[in-house]
């Protein structure tokens, strides 16, 4: 990895007018991603970050600020951006009656490929995406996953040299889901493909990402690795349960010492927060047998992205998932549509 920019932005704002009301999508997003990167942007439905994709591809305008991509101007130089990103959306964007093998090759054609190239690559996400038994029907007759499934071969079609992933494994079962994790690595590990993906398979995040981007009501509150958000916006939690009352009140001053954290006693129950629980607890442990105080139960939990967005905003990410984007207005969405013609 380089510390070339493959995407800088600076005050990217998105306005839209839902029933005669501004609805403020997007504002302020600043950003950079050097190339190969892998960047997960997390955040609740309606967060704004298809529409902070959407404006990084030119799909859709910004109401102000400026974005550079893959070295060129968004606003100035739209089809330089396109031709050296890829996109994967989350709606289906083949064509219903051509067949899936056809819709591949034509792709490639798009992209400039030779015929060579273009069938070799086009077989190989059939195989890698498990497209194989329907490679010779129309995009017509396929399920909802099998759909899911062309449209990522397609944004993959000319091994781009940015990727974008609105969302890319809803809808797909586990099996899928592995396969197209392991062909998007295997593309920044093979071409140095830079990755920015939204999702909401927040183990994806934590597994794949080197880099958590968390947005919420159109701004970024959060940018680091998973596992410093996790330490320095959630710790890990150690619960000690104790056989009576006067045990826990006992134990409280001693973990407090060694763990370096306030406890927090409920009844029979100690709880402490702290970074690098699985260090700290063997020393809590050795305390209290030191010092006379049985443990009944422990349990050390490590915590998750989730975790991190409900100490950021005192809400669940996971529980977040049922509200919805906010409409663009009409004169919006002709202009979208005239930018994707």
């Amino acid at each position: 990895m380089t510390t070339e920019t493959m995407i800088q932005a600076r005050g990217l704002t998105k306005q839209f007018t839902v029933k005669k009301s501004r609805v403020d999508a997007v504002t302020d997003l600043n950003l950079d991603v050097a190339r190969g990167e892998l960047v997960a942007f997390l955040g609740p439905n309606g967060a704004g970050k298809s529409t902070s994709l959407r404006m990084l591809t030119t799909l859709l305008p910004p109401t102000s600020g400026t974005a550079t991509v893959a070295g060129f101007d968004t606003a100035r130089q739209p089809a330089e951006v396109r031709r050296r990103i890829g996109y994967i959306g989350q709606g289906n964007s083949a064509s219903h009656y051509q067949r899936v093998r056809d819709e591949l090759l034509s792709q490639g054609a798009f992209y400039g490929m030779t015929r060579a190239a273009t069938v070799k690559r086009a077989d190989e996400l059939i195989e890698s995406l498990g497209l194989g038994p329907v490679a010779k029907r129309n995009v017509v007759a396929l399920s909802g996953g099998q759909k899911r499934r062309l449209d990522i071969a397609m944004g993959l079609m000319h091994s781009p040299e940015l990727l974008f992933l609105d969302e890319p494994s809803t809808g797909l079962d586990p099996q899928s889901r592995a396969n197209l994790w392991q062909h998007i690595l295997d593309l920044r590990r093979d071409r140095g493909t830079t990755i920015f993906v939204t999702t909401h398979y927040l183990e994806e995040a934590d597994q794949f990402a080197e880099r958590v981007l968390v947005m919420d009501h159109g701004r970024v509150i959060a940018d680091d690795t998973a596992g410093a958000l996790k330490t320095t916006l959630a710790g890990d939690v150690i619960t000690l349960g104790f056989d009576s009352d006067t045990d826990a009140a006992t134990a409280v001053s001693a973990v407090t010492d060694v763990a370096a954290s306030a406890a927090e006693r409920s009844d029979t129950t100690v709880t402490l927060t702290v970074n690098h629980g699985e260090r700290v607890l063997p020393v809590v442990l050795r305390e209290l047998e030191a010092s006379g105080t049985r443990v009944a139960a422990v349990t050390l939990h490590q915590p998750t992205l989730d975790d991190v967005f409900l100490a950021l905003t005192g809400r669940s990410l996971r529980e977040e998932a049922g509200s919805t984007e906010p409409t663009e207005d009409p004169d919006q969405a002709r202009e979208e549509e005239k930018v994707t013609a």
